[in-house]
Parts: C-alpha cells; structure tokens; sequence
C-alpha cells in the first residue's frame, strides 16, 4: 500500500481514504446516487403504457421515454468525466445531484410528450455528470486493495443489478401510485445524497487546474456516439437499409474517427488515448458494453413477455426480476468481491460470462406456455451470477492504477461502455425479435380465427430468435475478457500496475 504518499495532502482530501472514519458511509452515498443512475433507465418501462394514455403519445414516439435518457447519458458521458476533473469531483457530484433531480421534477409534472422528452433528456446529460464523479470519487477514496474489493463489490452489485430493481419500483410506484411517481421519486434520493455529499465526502486536490475542456472532442465524441445510438434506434421502425439509418450510421462513424485523429493533436484531449491504448483497460470496457448489449435485450423482452405473454401485473412482473437482482448482488459482493484479491480478474469475468450465456441459451426454449419457476427463474438465477461475476472485476480493473488527473475520464469510459451497450442492445435485439417475429407470424397465420395464438407464438418465437443473438454477444465478451484482460491478481499489486496513489507526485 501506498498511503504514506499522501502525507503532503490535506487532512480532509479523499486522498487520505484509510484514514478517514466517514469512507464507509461515504460509499453508502456515492452508491446510492449510483443506483438512482442506473435505476432510471428501465424504472419507466413499465409505467410507460400508463404515461402514453395520459400524454396522448403516439406508438411511434413512445421510444423516445427512454431512448432520450440513454442517448443523453451515452453521449455526453466523455464530457461529464472531463468536467469533473477540471472543477472536482466532489462539486460535480453535487451540481448532477441537484440537477438531476430538477429534471425528474420537470418529468413527473409533464404536460405534454415534449416535455416528458425534454426532461428525460435533461436527466440524461445530469447522469452523465453524476455518474463519473461518482465512480472517480470511489477510486480515489478507496486505496487499499482490499477495501477497493469490498467497495467495487458493491457498486458493482448496485451497478449490474439497478436496472433490474428499477422493474421492481417502477411496478409498485405505477400500480400503486401514479406513474409520474417513477420520476418524482429520485427528488427525496437527491436530496438526501446531496447532504451525504456534502457531510461526508472529500475530493482529492491537485490537478484539475491542470485540466482543460476540449471542445472539439466533446463535439466529434458525443456527436459520433450519439448518432451511432440513434441510428439503432431508428433501425427498428425503419429497418437497417433504410437511407436515415445508413447515413447515420456513416456520419457516427465518420465523427468518431475524426475523434480519434483529433485526441492525438489536442493539447489536452477529452479521452487520452494512453487510457484505451492499455490492453486490459481496453478489453474491460469492451466486455462492458457487450455484456450489457445482451442484458439489456433481455430485460425488455422479458419484460414483455411476463406482462403481455403470460399476463402478470406490473408489481408482479417485476418481482420476477428480483432473483435476478439477488444474484447480482451475490455474485458481486460474496464472489466477486473475495475472489478478486486472489485470482487474475478474467478468471472471474470469463466464467461469468459462460454463465451468462447458458443462461440465456436456456431462455431460447420459451414458448407462450413456459412456466416461470421452472423455466425462467434456473435462467435469472444464472445470469446474475454470471453478471455479478463480471461486473465487478471490470469496475474494479479499470479504473486502478489511472493518474488522479485522469480518473473521471476513465470512470466515464466505464459508463459509456455500458450506457451505449445498453442502448444499442435495446435497439438492436427489439429489431432482431420483431423482424422475426413478423416473418415467422406471416408464414403460420393461415385462419384468421387463430390470430391471437399464432401471433403470441410469432412474438415469442421472435424473442428466442434474439435471445440466440444475445447468448452469442455473451459468449464473444467472455472470449474478449479472456484475450485482453491480462491483468494480474490485485493481490500482488492493483490490477492494472501501480495503485491509483503512486501517481501523485
């Protein structure tokens, strides 16, 4: 360890992460306003048939509920890490925090789609300053590897598994409540985060003087993912051929090389291309987003399929995600977390991902008839072991061993491996299941008076054709965190070299 390099800082810096008694709970605030992240991207699927009657919004529109989150919060990730090191992180914390929960207040009073559109937006670009400063603020204040295991643990946990509790909350809150409850709820959260922030947190002082904001990446990066994202979006009513779709596609692509080339000549780029250019690094944020591509699907179609195939209500359709969550957390907190001092962190990751891939190769036997506690739940179970078993070494390994001066952006690359994921595994799968879908309904339905049946079989059959697509997506990310993530056990060092503090000069 290497705590005695952070003499020179001031008492009350995160630098002196061992000595400070509040560090704990500490976590519990960086983890909370984490979930609350993480949470929000599905807590409004399952209100979202209640919010399109109020709001009179159109099928074809309905999409933007949660795709402008997720293109927000994916395209503006880059950016928001940047920021948080040039004015703190502790600061950046704060302001995402606050605004955040403006934009949830402005979502859950909306009066019209736009409005609704336009604060899920607004909590998306607020996420993408929260959620580095967060997951920065944790590696900086954790520094012993050990206590770094236990805390990655549970982000980790809380990370893998906020999505899936967002199903839970979003259920009660619409069928108890109202749906803009889904929105008002992250107000009491921030506000309790906020005086935590302000109580028990202490950012690390030194370089964000150093620090400058690069315009011109900000622009290629973000507008290259954000086109990218938003063309698998569009890929779904319009198809992949389609001339919007395809030009998006070249314009993302075109943007994110010019935003390579420009990181090279940039005096202080938005993604120092050292942090990608480190082959473990590389391969955990690459295992992320791919990781996350099959989730994601996964969560949406059962999501359906619990609600519309076999007719369960909102509380208890997302309920049935609650094995799910409680194997997350278990793979991450009581594995993952141990584990991880003595073994290399593929030797977790790769496993979990073969986990996770059996597991949704058994989801591919669905049918209109399966029974959930038989057939669904051996799968939930597996899967969030195998994510909890992934998730958290991927944290973990790569945000160790970065520069102070760097840690945000790294942190941010972490989140926009899985905000980007996420969004083109939503897109990308619901095209898959509904072509399929279409395609197999098209050649069974011969009697009209069999409609109903042959079309839930058409709509499951186009599930199992796209849960296939993510089990070969899982597979390929544990063959990538198997090839590139050669990290050592952190037992013998941080993953990636020398621990976070042996960079402060």
């Amino acid at each position: 360890m290497s705590i005695g390099r952070k003499g020179e800082a001031p008492p009350v810096s995160a630098g002196a992460g061992e000595s400070d008694p509040h560090r704990w709970w500490g976590l519990v605030i960086i983890a909370l306003a984490q979930l609350m992240v993480v949470l929000d991207a599905t807590i409004v699927n399952i209100a979202l048939p209640s919010a399109q009657n109020e709001l009179h919004i159109s099928n074809g529109d309905r999409q933007w509920v949660i795709t402008a989150y997720t293109l927000a919060f994916g395209g503006l990730l880059l950016l928001g890490g940047r920021i948080s090191d040039l004015v703190g992180r502790k600061r950046t914390f704060v302001i995402g925090l606050i605004g955040f929960a403006l934009a949830s207040a402005i979502g859950g009073a909306a009066e019209s789609p736009g409005m609704l559109f336009g604060a899920r937006a607004l909590q998306g670009a607020f996420a993408a300053l929260l959620a580095p400063s967060a997951l920065s603020l944790l590696t900086t204040t954790f520094t012993d590897p050990r206590e770094r295991g236990k805390a990655f643990g549970i982000y980790g946990a809380l990370a893998g598994s906020g999505s899936a509790i967002g199903f839970i909350v979003g259920g009660l809150l619409t069928e108890y409540l109202n749906w803009r409850w889904c929105l008002y709820v992250n107000a009491p959260i921030a506000i309790v985060a906020v005086f935590g922030a302000f109580a028990l947190l202490h950012d690390r002082p030194g370089h964000s003087r150093e620090v400058r904001l690069d315009v011109p990446g900000a622009i290629l990066g973000c507008g290259g993912l954000v086109a990218i994202v938003y063309g698998f979006s569009e890929a779904e009513p319009r198809g992949f051929t389609s001339p919007l779709v395809l030009a998006l596609f070249a314009a993302g692509i075109a943007l994110l090389i010019a935003f390579v080339w420009w990181q090279n000549r940039a005096p202080s780029p938005l993604l120092p291309l050292h942090i990608v250019r480190d082959r473990t690094r590389a391969g955990c944020f690459l295992t992320m987003m791919l990781a996350v591509i099959g989730l994601f699907g996964l969560f949406l179609f059962l999501t359906y399929y619990l609600q519309v195939i076999l007719g369960y209500s909102p509380v208890r359709a997302g309920l049935g995600f609650l094995p799910l969550t409680a194997a997350i957390i278990i793979g991450s907190t009581q594995i993952s977390a141990r584990l991880l001092q003595r073994v290399p962190p593929r030797m977790l990751m790769v496993p979990g991902m073969i986990l996770a891939c059996v597991a949704l190769l058994l989801l591919t036997r669905l049918t209109v008839h399966s029974s959930y506690t038989s057939e669904i739940l051996p799968a939930l179970i597996l899967l969030g072991l195998g994510m909890g078993l992934t998730f958290m070494p991927v944290f973990a390994t790569a945000t160790a061993g970065v520069a102070p001066r760097d840690a945000g952006v790294t942190s941010a690359t972490v989140n926009t491996a899985q905000q980007v994921g996420g969004s083109i595994g939503t897109a990308l799968l619901n095209t898959i299941a509904t072509t399929s879908g279409a395609a197999w309904i098209a050649a069974h339905l011969r009697d009209p008076a069999q409609r109903a049946a042959v079309t839930a079989e058409g709509v499951v059959h186009g599930y199992t054709v796209a849960i296939w697509w993510a089990a070969a997506v899982m597979l390929l990310a544990g063959v990538v965190a198997g090839v590139m993530v050669t990290a050592k056990a952190p037992g013998r060092g941080v993953p990636t070299g020398q621990p976070v503090t042996e960079s402060v000069p």
